[in-house]
């Protein structure tokens, strides 16, 4: 498999899910600013949308959205135990990768962070931050992970919640959520995964400031 990534970015979420999995996998490098690969590329040819994570299957399949790219993830290593086989708690599994996704994600952390955003749109999803953390904190009250293990939901929400300093949202507001992150940074995946890809983000950011 290769992974194309920018670093810290949603596809963060995928790296930790093959570090998980103990998975033999090339990770690509994708400059965001500028839809680049390493060698000049355009990423555009590649990945239509120009958005990480694109996985790259063993037989060429091109996959993208963190939802279904996380979920070949789960079923290509079924002995990592990312994700329920079938059944409600499949069901449940989804649920929260489409709340992280749509709720957190989009609502939330993407407009607060796109600096071409206007002040009105990151007003308006200020707005929606207590309602979704609050909902996140009434169902990580008491537990460990969002179902029973570990799974790529985990591996997603912990990505997401990574944004939340640099949008000026204190997790510590919800103690439970705040708990979770905290405790999440320490599994070894994370930590590794979170480690490498904050190094590549701040060589990425010397380079932007040198080339200004």
């Amino acid at each position: 498999m290769n992974l194309y990534f920018a670093p810290l970015a949603c596809s963060l979420a995928t790296r930790i899910s093959l570090y998980e999995a103990a998975a033999e996998a090339q990770y690509t490098y994708v400059d965001a600013q500028v839809h680049r690969l390493p060698d000049g590329a355009d990423y555009f040819a590649i990945a239509p949308m120009g958005q990480v994570p694109l996985l790259e299957t063993d037989d060429g399949m091109l996959l993208s959205e963190n939802s279904a790219v996380l979920q070949y993830v789960a079923e290509s290593y079924p002995q990592a135990q990312l994700a329920p086989a079938a059944g409600p708690q499949r069901a449940r599994l989804q649920q929260w990768l489409c709340f992280i996704g749509t709720e957190l994600h989009k609502a939330i952390f993407a407009p607060l962070l796109d600096p071409k955003a206007p002040p009105e749109v990151k007003a308006y999803a200020r707005t929606k931050v207590d309602l979704r953390l609050a909902t996140l904190q009434a169902h990580l009250a008491g537990r460990e992970f969002l179902l029973e293990r570990f799974t790529v939901a985990d591996a997603y929400l912990t990505t997401i919640l990574n944004w939340a300093a640099d949008s000026d949202v204190d997790l510590k507001a919800w103690p439970a959520v705040f708990e979770y992150y905290q405790r999440q940074l320490k599994r070894p995946s994370i930590a590794r995964a979170v480690g490498e890809e904050f190094a590549l983000y701040k060589e990425e950011q010397a380079r932007r400031t040198a080339a200004a």
